[in-house]
């Protein structure tokens, strides 16, 4: 069995030879520019983290690991032309785009500026990630204002880095289909996030109650832009991806970000009408990433698309995996909740590791529609050797 086939045959809740595996297929299940020098390092690869997603700082997971590993999922991120060897803070190199140019500010922070000269990413001392700041649609007090955004709002979700042509995209794709993983394409596409971000969190989150207005024409643009994406990348890329990753945080560590209510009032439509569309066009099953306590949700991803779920956050309020499974595991795959990145990859001993990951392993394969990733990207926190521990204990119990 293919690593396509196993990936595609557990979307389905079809038997697969063993359970399939993810590491760095999404911008969310892989590993930390740090915690990936480190593996590199202890796995004597020599070569530089290549950074394709700068604000968290994550790395493309290379063969020689997804090899090792065997892992299934391969990375699609639409990217730079070219790529430039920088030093990091923490004295080791990678490769990131040409165009994410980081300057240091006065107060010691690493700061990026976009195309205006407005500083839009900044990374405080002593810190591994960036922050988001200076939301462009901030000040705006009227609805009437957002039109005067149109293309930025259009632009959203995709980084002013990205500069490759079409020819070089369908390339790239065509060229990861051909090694037979599973080509995930990074598509994004946040609705709650982008009015987040484009807003302001404050902001938003009081429009969503205050002003509905505000959200709606914010939102019709949003999903005007992301269409015409989809129509762009489309024709392009469908024939050489097998499943399209959607990311939109519903949740908080401790509960829900927003009402039940609010969600299936003011974001849901959107994401309905989106999801539709992108499986119109690619044809393609849907991932979709949501830390958090999103339990809640769930039946309403299921109802507008979703074909799997990440993170699946275990330590969140209300994500006890043997309730999901049982509530939901008929309906959706479980992709990811294999080992908590908290407080069990970064802390515990290997043998704990293999423990967690073992107990974990037997809810959620059960009946299949399941991938197996830790939760969220491997942080820097995470000792090589647990992170070999975690992929040692699936070797052991034959998955």
């Amino acid at each position: 069995m293919t690593s396509r086939e196993r990936i595609l045959k557990a979307i389905n809740h079809q038997e697969t030879d063993r359970i399939p595996r993810d590491l760095g297929g999404t911008e969310s299940s892989g590993m930390t520019a740090y915690a990936l020098h480190n593996l590199q390092d202890y796995l004597k690869i020599h070569s530089y983290p290549k950074i394709f997603e700068p604000y968290q700082f994550v790395g493309y997971i290379e063969s020689e690991i997804r090899e090792r590993f065997k892992i299934d999922t391969v990375n699609l991120t639409l990217g730079p032309k070219r790529w430039v060897e920088r030093e990091t803070p923490w004295g080791f190199k990678v490769l990131l785009p040409e165009k994410w140019n980081e300057e240091t500010a006065p107060d010691g922070a690493t700061v990026v500026r976009g195309s205006d000269g407005t500083i839009i990413a900044r990374r405080p001392p002593d810190s591994f990630y960036f922050d988001p700041v200076n939301p462009p649609l901030q000040n705006i007090t009227d609805v009437s204002e957002i039109e005067n955004y149109k293309d930025v709002i259009y632009s959203f979700d995709l980084p002013s880095f990205v500069d490759e042509t079409d020819d070089d995209i369908r390339n790239r794709a065509q060229s990861l289909h051909e090694d037979r993983s599973c080509v995930v394409l990074n598509l994004c596409c946040h609705i709650l996030a982008a009015g987040q971000l484009l807003r302001g969190y404050e902001n938003f989150m009081v429009d969503l109650l205050a002003d509905e207005k505000m959200v709606r024409k914010l939102l019709d643009l949003l999903i005007e832009g992301y269409l015409r994406r989809v129509d762009w990348l489309g024709p392009l890329l469908k024939d050489k991806v097998d499943i399209v990753l959607l990311n939109d945080d519903l949740g908080t560590q401790n509960g829900p970000m927003l009402s039940l209510d609010t969600y299936r009032k003011m974001i849901k439509p959107y994401q309905k009408e989106l999801f539709g569309y992108i499986k119109k066009v690619f044809e393609k099953s849907i991932l979709f990433h949501s830390c958090g306590a999103v339990r809640e949700f769930i039946p309403d991803l299921i109802e507008i698309g979703v074909d799997a779920l990440n993170p699946v956050q275990l330590s969140a309020n209300g994500m006890q995996l043997e309730g999901l499974k049982r509530d939901f595991g008929k309906d959706i795959t479980f992709w990811g909740g294999g080992v908590d990145t908290q407080s069990v990859l970064n802390r515990e001993t290997p043998d704990k590791v293999k423990d967690s990951v073992k107990r974990n392993v037997d809810i959620l394969a059960a009946g299949g529609g399941f991938v197996f990733c830790q939760v969220h990207n491997i942080q820097p926190d995470v000792p090589p050797e647990n992170v070999i521990a975690m992929y040692e204990a699936l070797d052991e119990i034959g998955c």
